[in-house]
């Protein structure tokens, strides 16, 4: 707040909280404009910022390919274990044990959210010959011509080999992944979320790859990443003990909200933005802004 002398607006990214409180101290600075550096906005108190007359504006997508990608690249670490055989033929160890996959091939995924990334992740596991079942709260008829199933996330959940999250976060989404819908799903699962961290249970999520029935975790996001993403905590005591319990597992892979971190998302990101701000200067139609109906 400080830094605020006389703008009129300011410009935040996705771990960036700004609640009720926050808006209101930014009213009093003279803030009539937030522009949000990504598409969620589920950090926004949007009611708040409604009555306090700040308007709000996101980057709805920014490279679709981007997340979706980052999506497969974890799928394909955690089932081939490239990151454990780089680190194992650098010291020297040529052994094959404890590497050991699957085909792709035929295998059934389930993608809860079928925006633009929940898309273009389908088209990819098409391409890899798999049987795709799709699931959002506004399906779309057409889905079902690029050979993608329809279904409940009940489902998805039952019989789903591979499940990628890339729904927003919501009131009837949060904790989507809990022990009630980990006890649904098929035993060994491989659960992949670069949604929002909000959207699993940690603490559930945890039994389940203690008890087995997750067999395999990707995480980009996190429920508590503020404390932690973004930032070197190497020389740092991490205080998160349910962090430190996920990284114990041996068929957990986590990144730091990297998933749309490519040259082409940044590009598109800072153009949208900056469009987004000279359209709300300009007046009229503001671009790309939220509102508690979105």
């Amino acid at each position: 707040m400080k830094l605020i002398t006389d703008e009129t607006g300011v410009c935040v990214f996705v771990n960036d909280t700004l609640s009720a409180p926050v808006i209101f101290a930014l009213k009093e600075k003279g803030i009539k404009l937030i522009a949000l550096r990504c598409a969620g906005y589920n950090n926004v108190d949007l009611a708040a910022a409604a009555k306090a007359g700040i308007a709000v504006v996101r980057v709805p997508a920014y490279s679709p390919h981007a997340v979706a990608e980052h999506a497969i690249a974890m799928i394909m670490t955690l089932n081939r274990k490239t990151h454990k055989a780089y680190n194992r033929v650098r010291e020297g160890n040529f052994s094959l044990d404890r590497l050991i996959g699957f085909d792709l091939f035929g295998k059934t995924v389930g993608v809860i959210g079928m925006g633009k990334i929940g898309q273009v992740f389908a088209q990819i596991m098409m391409g890899f010959g798999c049987r795709v079942m799709v699931n959002d709260l506004f399906p779309n008829p057409e889905w079902e011509k690029q050979g993608w199933q329809i279904v409940s996330s009940e489902e998805i959940f039952k019989s789903a080999d591979i499940i990628s999250l890339h729904c927003p976060l919501t009131e009837s989404t949060k904790h989507l992944i809990n022990t009630e819908t980990i006890g649904q799903m098929k035993r060994g699962v491989m659960l992949i979320n670069t949604g929002r961290g909000a959207l699993i249970e940690t603490g559930s999520v945890i039994e389940g790859l203690k008890t087995g029935q997750i067999g395999y975790l990707g995480i980009d996001v996190y429920e508590q990443e503020e404390h932690l993403f973004f930032r070197d905590l190497s020389e740092n005591i991490i205080q998160d003990d349910q962090i430190m319990r996920l990284m114990s597992f041996p068929n957990v892979l986590i990144t730091s909200h990297q998933a749309f971190f490519t040259d082409e998302a940044l590009s598109e990101i800072a153009r949208v933005t900056y469009e987004n701000i000279q359209s709300f200067e300009k007046g009229g139609i503001i671009s790309n802004a939220v509102s508690l109906s979105a």
